[in-house]
């Protein structure tokens, strides 16, 4: 960390009169907009009529809890567009509107798990190379538009039936794609299929996920941890006396 002259510090503190929050050596505004686009997971329940709805989930939580971080402030802007069902074709179909014309500086990506569950309830299939080569365009056009800071949060799966325990067969290396797809587009990774499985540890797996793919609330919770620890929010002390 830099040491700044006195009348440096108290320059830049008379200009800025929002509250910040410090997020991996840079630092988030109350006038930044973090944006939430993914399946039901992200969704959880919001009320499509109101733009101010996170739904009951991971984004509420994470809202919730900047907003407790905040430094004087109400904390950053949220916005949630999740969609249940969607996998990451329908999120490309709607990626102008609900996130590039919506202008975020940080935009989080949490996707996979349809595109992997529709194989084995309806036989829709969505190839992990095309999915993969999908996810990247993404990632690199909201890159390049927006300049935005960008966080790809892993799908997940807490098997409650026997089943399920063959659905990995096709999301295991959907996981992979999602971190190459990641990495190679510079965004931070959250890591919620390891989280759950640490947290499945401790817990029955309907604990966390009834069906093994929606979470309960304390799962919602956990994931919302994990981005927060991964993304690193941290309240900035108030400089002024």
């Amino acid at each position: 960390m830099h040491i700044e002259d006195e009348h440096i510090k108290d320059k830049r503190n008379a200009e800025v009169h929002n509250a910040e929050v410090h997020i991996a050596g840079t630092r988030i505004k109350e006038t930044d907009t973090l944006l939430f686009i993914g399946d039901s997971i992200t969704d959880a329940g919001r009320d499509r009529t109101d733009s101010a709805s996170l739904g009951s989930g991971y984004v509420h939580e994470i809202a919730r809890t900047l907003h407790d971080r905040a430094s004087g402030g109400p904390g950053p802007a949220v916005i949630n567009k999740g969609l249940n069902g969607n996998r990451v074709y329908d999120l490309e179909a709607r990626w102008t509107t609900d996130v590039i014309d919506l202008r975020p500086t940080v935009v989080t990506v949490k996707i996979g798990i349809n595109d992997t569950w529709r194989r084995y309830d309806r036989g829709i299939m969505s190839p992990v190379d095309e999915f993969e080569a999908c996810l990247d365009r993404l990632l690199a056009d909201t890159a390049r538009k927006l300049s935005a800071r960008l966080v790809v949060i892993t799908p997940f799966l807490l098997p409650v039936t026997a089943e399920q325990e063959d659905w990995f067969e096709d999301l295991t290396p959907r996981t992979e794609a999602v971190l190459r797809a990641a990495t190679a587009n510079g965004a931070q990774l959250v890591r919620a299929d390891l989280a759950l499985r640490r947290a499945a540890e401790q817990h029955e797996a309907a604990e966390l996920a009834r069906d093994g793919v929606h979470p309960s609330p304390p799962g919602h919770r956990i994931i919302a941890d994990a981005w927060l620890d991964a993304v690193g929010f941290a309240a900035v002390p108030d400089p002024r006396p």
